[in-house]
């Protein structure tokens, strides 16, 4: 009796389910009823694109391999063998037990005892070398075995070796870098026909467009990470041309210097930079950069750059209302190095130079690239504004001659291993300095006191043991009242902010 009712239960549930069923369709609910029992048939794959169904989207702007998907398999395919693993060897010098930094972390006694301990047992000991070995990417851009690269994977390199996509691996040498744009030209020596990338142009890519990006991220050869370009002309501070593609394709250490391709399978952008607290951030400097400046790298393994001779600034908000100015647009001129081009030509402090060459200035950071990457000798008209009229001038452009002009003043004193200069215009312009006050960081010496204390390049140093320090001079004299082995206490600006150091030297 329990089963027949059972039974009767079920058979009502269904026939209720199938009368639901053929209303909806009755009523327009379901396109059929049919529909309702496909759930129960098994699943059809969908059947391959046809020929002409693939010639008809031709003109899509991405690689389609089947319906909605996208592939950049004959991308990879062609373009892998052209990009290359590089390899370097550098000799490192560390200091003894008399260096803070010496195993720290390495060895636990070191934490429990302190450096001290090895000291007064074991004396000060000499510095010790050794090797130290570091991957990056590059890639070949002609058949004469040329090899583009970031400048921080082969810098101080005493070995650089280059390892092909066939396993094949040869001693590169040096030809240039430039540090400045992060950029550096190796060769390779081979009889036979190397595969080659073709060079695209990086003022024509869009923000939104796919790219490629092919390297060795933590030495893992010839990995592949596709995304999207997020963003151009990112600057990220590490040096005064910053002008960054921003990508989300996945770049890690080992793919600086790799390629970065378009969906035309042109190099674009060569990955130089990442975000290390973050995800699908990764930066690279743009093909065009580096094309400008290769002729010099390969002629004399260096960079020769304009000069225009102007200090220049960025326009705020209150400044442009204080001038009168319309917007924000343009480089404010700061102050005009004496005898320079622009002084030759006529320019003044409180100029707002809006065109040079005939583009336009947006933003004040837009113009010393303009000017660095110029001929030097050639003539340009410079378009400004002065007290609110607009001006034309002509000016021949001079030659940067930075490292000569650190050398002229540089000064390190004692052991603290800081070398510092006076501030030049030409100074503030590259570490984008806003005083002429002091006297500013040109470089730190690794491991030195005044790295230890916290000192950078680039700090602007004005007191020193608590008397103001505004030239070479005044640094030496302030310097000077202590003895060897006692500290020095530094106020430094750095930025917007000031920080106190003290620096104590080594004794010897």
């Amino acid at each position: 009796m329990g089963r027949q009712k059972t039974a009767t239960f079920l058979f009502a549930v269904v026939m209720s389910f199938l009368c639901g069923l053929l209303m909806s369709a009755y009523l327009g609910w379901t396109p059929s009823v049919n529909a309702a029992f496909d759930f129960f048939k098994p699943r059809e794959v969908a059947p391959p694109q046809k020929e002409a169904a693939r010639e008809s989207q031709t003109s899509h702007p991405l690689p389609i391999r089947s319906a909605g998907t996208v592939s950049f398999v004959d991308l990879v395919k062609k373009e892998k063998p052209a990009v290359v693993n590089i390899s370097t060897t550098q000799v490192v010098k560390q200091k003894g037990f008399n260096h803070p930094r010496m195993d720290r972390g390495q060895n636990p006694l070191d934490e429990f005892f302190g450096d001290d301990f090895f000291r007064r047992f074991f004396g000060d000991q000499p510095p010790r070398e050794f090797k130290s070995k570091s991957l990056g990417s590059g890639f070949i851009i002609d058949k004469a075995g040329y090899i583009l690269t970031n400048n921080h994977v082969i810098e101080n390199a005493t070995e650089i070796t280059v390892k092909l996509s066939n396993e094949k691996e040869f001693k590169a040498e040096l030809v240039g870098r430039d540090p400045k744009t992060d950029i550096a030209v190796i060769k390779i020596e081979d009889t036979q026909d190397l595969p080659v990338v073709n060079i695209g142009n990086s003022d024509k890519l869009e923000v939104g467009e796919w790219v490629v990006a092919i390297g060795n991220p933590f030495g893992l050869e010839q990995t592949v990470t596709a995304g999207i370009v997020s963003a151009k002309g990112r600057v990220i501070g590490s040096g005064p041309y910053d002008n960054f593609i921003q990508t989300d394709a996945s770049i890690n250490p080992g793919n600086s210097g790799g390629p970065l391709f378009n969906v035309h399978g042109e190099v674009i952008g060569i990955n130089t930079a990442i975000v290390a607290s973050g995800q699908g951030i990764g930066f690279a400097i743009p093909i065009n950069v580096a094309m400008d400046i290769l002729p010099q790298l390969k002629e004399k393994g260096s960079v020769t750059r304009g000069w225009l001779g102007v200090m220049v600034q960025h326009i705020t908000p209150d400044i442009a209302e204080s001038m009168n100015l319309k917007n924000i647009d343009g480089a404010l001129v700061a102050e005009v190095v004496k005898g320079g081009p622009a002084g030759k030509a006529g320019l003044k402090r409180g100029d707002v130079i809006i065109r040079f060459d005939g583009k336009k200035i947006g933003k004040m950071r837009d113009l010393p690239s303009m000017v660095a990457y110029t001929p030097v000798g050639k003539e340009v008209k410079l378009v400004l504004l002065r007290r609110g009229k607009e001006k034309t001038f002509v000016v021949k452009i001079g030659e940067l001659k930075e490292d000569k002009i650190v050398r002229q003043e540089e000064e390190a004193v004692g052991d603290l291993g800081i070398k510092v200069q006076g501030i030049t215009p030409e100074l503030a312009d590259y570490f984008d300095l806003q005083t002429d006050e002091g006297v500013v960081v040109v470089s730190v010496e690794r491991y030195s006191p005044g790295a230890e204390a916290g000192i950078r390049r680039g700090d602007i140093i004005q007191e020193v043991n608590q008397k103001p320090v505004r030239t070479l001079q005044d640094y030496r004299q302030a310097l000077s009242m202590k003895k060897q082995g006692e500290p020095s206490l530094f106020w430094v600006k750095r930025g917007s902010n000031t920080l106190y150091f003290a620096v104590r030297s080594e004794k010897k």
